[in-house]
């Protein structure tokens, strides 16, 4: 069957994000089916449909690397208030809220976190889906699968577990616990069911136990074993504050311990880590690894800003994450990448250097491509999918910011809609609509579940006013 073909023509700018960092400025980009044909001038292909770019950036998709969907239903719950708590006291008292999550829940709160992503031009997400309760059962990737297929985005999933009780010193309510050999034996039906690694693949599994805080160590040893045997990439939580509780339960700290238990490679990636040395980061980059860095829960936390300069130098894979809306409040990759070179900025006064706001859209680009393991996305070259966004730059406001498009997301702060979005050639969001589904009806169905099974039964909902 031979594939649809679609030419973009006339493209102000096409800025490629590849290895020499090419800007193709007035250019075309043809387009067959789900990957790009040729990108260059005065592109003439008689039996393609063409798409009017005039006044157009045109970027890879971003592809996110860190999030908690499921969290997405307690944005703006101003009686959990993550930036006046330390990160294990707002641990402690969110769960109680995430423990009466159900089926629905996760799927009208992982359309809602998609649909933002894809709003703000990413086409590629990764979640950190922990959230196996009582209610839930085994349904959660699931249901965030049958989610993904309808708003058209390209979806790695985590499979996440906790499995220490608080009556061993985590954080977690019984109603979200698992064993080990039920994490496993679930992971595995989802691997098999689900991971694709085929050329412009739309889903793959990840291995993902929460934290090392609350799992068993057999939890991280069977995850690493079950990564071997299918080849599936690892993530976890890492230098999130946990390291005291990490040494007082095992006398080593966390990346000792991961080394120690095998969860510490090249196909492995962890959140966070602004808690580590510079001794634990070089060991990050020996073995590897990669961190996704979330700009905005770090600074409502008050924490560390990481020292993105240094970690190049260490050979650690850097990408960007939004993280769970519990601590964000938003699933906007655009608005982390402005927070994180404002951050970098900040930084290099006191680190002697610093990141350029184009080295952050790479990170969020070919950075995020390479920790998931994929070669197929994270820039805009022949061969590669049709993965992209474009900014209309012919508005008012974006008078006089036009000489430099590589850096202009982060340096202008352009974090608004995207005028387009595209994944796999095809278009899921155009004119401020999505394509594939009825918003405002999925909207109001997600309010009635909000309202059902949180606001309904929460006393955190309950003490607003």
């Amino acid at each position: 069957m031979e594939k649809k073909k679609l030419l973009i023509k006339n493209a102000k700018a096409i800025v490629s994000c590849d290895e020499k960092n090419h800007v193709y400025l007035n250019s075309d980009m043809l387009i067959e089916g789900e990957k790009i044909l040729e990108i260059g001038h005065n592109i003439v292909c008689e039996d393609a449909e063409v798409l009017d770019a005039s006044d157009k950036f045109v970027y890879p998709g971003l592809v996110n690397t860190h999030h908690h969907f499921f969290q997405t239903f307690v944005r703006n719950l101003i009686t959990i208030d993550y930036p006046n708590m330390h990160v294990v006291e707002w641990l402690d008292k969110i769960y109680q809220i995430f423990q009466k999550i159900d089926s629905d829940v996760i799927y009208y709160s992982s359309l809602t976190a998609m649909a933002d992503l894809v709003k703000h031009g990413c086409t590629t997400a990764f979640d950190h889906q922990y959230c196996f309760t009582v209610h839930t059962k085994k349904e959660p990737v699931d249901r965030q699968m049958e989610a993904a297929a309808q708003i058209g985005i390209r979806y790695h999933a985590g499979r996440g577990t906790n499995t220490l009780p608080r009556s061993e010193g985590s954080t977690m309510p019984d109603d979200m616990l698992e064993t080990t050999e039920e994490f496993i034996a679930d992971t595995r039906r989802l691997i098999d069911k689900y991971h694709c690694t085929d050329p412009f693949s739309m889903r793959q599994i990840v291995i993902a136990p929460c934290q090392p805080v609350n799992c068993y160590k057999d939890t991280f040893i069977e995850s690493v074993k079950l990564a071997k045997e299918t080849g599936a990439r690892l993530h976890t939580h890492l230098g999130e504050g946990e390291n005291e509780i990490m040494m007082n339960r095992w006398g080593i700290r966390t990346v000792d311990w991961l080394k120690e238990v095998g969860f510490l490679g090249e196909n492995t990636w962890f959140a966070h880590c602004w808690e580590l040395t510079d001794e634990e980061y070089r060991i990050l980059g020996a073995h590897g690894a990669g961190i996704s860095h979330c700009p905005s829960p770090a600074i409502l936390g008050g924490f560390p800003i990481l020292p993105m300069k240094s970690l190049n130098d260490y050979g650690v894979t850097l990408s960007i994450g939004c993280d769970g809306s519990a601590t964000n409040d938003g699933s906007n990759l655009l608005d982390s990448i402005r927070t994180a070179y404002l951050m970098q900025c900040y930084n290099s006064k006191a680190r002697g250097g610093g990141i350029s706001a184009y080295e952050i859209l790479k990170q969020a680009t070919v950075g995020g491509a390479k920790t998931l393991g994929r070669s197929d996305i994270g820039s805009l070259e022949p061969g590669k999918a049709a993965d992209l966004f474009m900014l209309d730059t012919g508005t008012l406001e974006m008078a006089g910011a036009l000489h430099d498009p590589c850096n202009i997301i982060g340096r202008v702060g352009l974090t608004g809609n995207v005028d387009l979005t595209m994944i796999n050639g095809k278009i899921v969001y155009q004119n401020g609509k999505l394509v594939n589904v009825d918003e405002r009806r999925l909207a109001a169905e997600g309010e009635a579940v909000c309202e059902r099974v949180l606001r309904n039964t929460c006393d955190a909902f309950h003490n607003l006013f």
